[in-house]
């Protein structure tokens, strides 16, 4: 009898968990198109060559919480263009730098609804946690079985050579972490054969991820509440493509992951031949509280499960005109991958997952003898848009809307 009692609760419990929420026309959380302005390169000259030495820190850290990145000056347009001005390592070892122009940019904070940060709550704080990048409860996902490991939005999802992992934005662009590549003061230990890794199950069995997951997962947990999915054992493979060439903003170089550097902890590869995989398309960042359920998305490669691809999403907190912060549960490896959003495409009628930042890693800071615990990612303002853009289109024209 208390099981025939307890039938209800179930079937409401299952109704919540696989029914995502309506909404209505004027409901629906919409990407926002908006121009964006223009960067341009506009002259490259060579550097010397790299040295290579340092292995890639698979995290970063950095003395300035989100009050001090508020507290810091806005930056002029001549710092813009310096800081996005940008290196490109060749896959010979070349090094080129190149300046850029800006043009059609309005530094007023309240002129890109997209862009603008509406967060004022505190910064979270904690104690130091002996699994420093896991927030109490782990709530990853290990992404098992070929039927979900090749389906979108899973696919878009790379390793690095040097351990980080990075997020396919073009037929032969991946989007990753600068901290990847370049420590900050010079290019890392494998930069320059820098290799791509996709994902490749060794044997087709899918009886985990069908068990685990239902059929459009992902749809659940970006409206929804999501099941559970356990760590699973099945052994992967990689296939791998060389990078021909890596792009690093002078941001990142300058900074050396120190207060304003941090905001331009990002790189884009570009692939020796195109991959046959569905990319994802790039967005601006919208304010935290515009996204679905407050809530960002990514899968990585985190080095405690090797082999495995590991999906999480969480609620964004706390965020800075550059930077969103939050307490996705991660673990080093995972630095680089795209945070995406899914939403409404009022001009196209459909929902569309879109590339709004880029996982740094965890960061910390002590302060008055607390220490103060964040995940941290970049986000994708228009002026970061607008260079990325660039990097894989090689024209402005089709970068004007983000």
């Amino acid at each position: 009898m208390r099981s025939w009692a307890a039938l209800p609760r179930l079937i409401s419990l299952l109704f919540l968990l696989l029914v995502p929420p309506v909404f209505s026309s004027s409901s629906k959380p919409q990407w926002i198109l908006q121009r964006v302005p223009v960067v341009l390169p506009q002259q490259t000259e060579t550097r010397p060559a790299p040295h290579f030495l340092s292995p890639a820190r698979l995290d970063v850290s950095s003395p300035c919480d989100p009050e001090c990145h508020k507290k810091a000056p806005r930056p002029s347009y001549w710092d813009l263009r310096r800081l996005l001005a940008y290196e490109t390592l060749h896959s010979d070892g070349q090094l080129t730098e190149t300046a850029i122009g800006i043009y059609g940019y309005n530094p007023s904070p309240n002129t890109s609804p997209a862009y603008s940060s509406g967060s004022s709550g505190k910064a979270e704080r904690s104690h130091v946690r002996r699994k420093r990048q896991i927030f109490g409860h782990d709530g990853r996902f290990s992404i098992a079985g070929q039927d979900f490991l090749l389906k979108y939005p899973f696919s878009v999802a790379v390793k690095l050579s040097t351990g980080c992992s990075g997020t396919l934005v073009g037929d032969r662009h991946v989007l990753t972490a600068a901290h990847c590549v370049h420590d900050g003061k010079n290019y890392v230990k494998g930069a320059q054969k820098l290799r791509v890794g996709f994902l490749k199950p060794k044997q087709r069995d899918a009886q985990y991820s069908s068990f685990y997951l239902p059929s459009n997962f992902t749809n659940h947990v970006e409206s929804g509440p999501a099941l559970y999915a356990p760590p699973t054992n099945d052994k992967m493979k990689f296939q791998w493509i060389r990078a021909k060439r890596t792009h690093v903003p002078k941001g990142w170089i300058k900074g050396n992951a120190n207060d304003i550097g941090m905001d331009y902890d990002y790189a884009l590869l570009e692939l020796k031949k195109a991959h046959k995989r569905r990319h994802m398309k790039l967005g601006v960042s919208p304010p935290a509280q515009r996204l679905p359920g407050r809530r960002v998305h990514f899968s990585g490669f985190d080095n405690d499960r090797p082999g495995q691809l590991v999906y999480r999403f969480c609620r964004a907190g706390e965020e800075t005109s550059d930077l969103l912060y939050q307490h996705c549960d991660a673990q080093p490896g995972a630095s680089g991958s795209g945070v995406y959003a899914r939403m409404w495409d009022g001009r196209r009628r459909r929902w569309e997952r879109k590339v709004i930042g880029v996982f740094s890693g965890h960061q910390w800071v002590e302060r008055q003898g607390a220490s103060q615990e964040f995940n941290v990612a970049v986000r994708i303002t228009p002026l970061k848009y607008a260079q990325i853009c660039y990097w894989i289109k090689g024209n402005f024209v089709d970068c004007r809307e983000g």
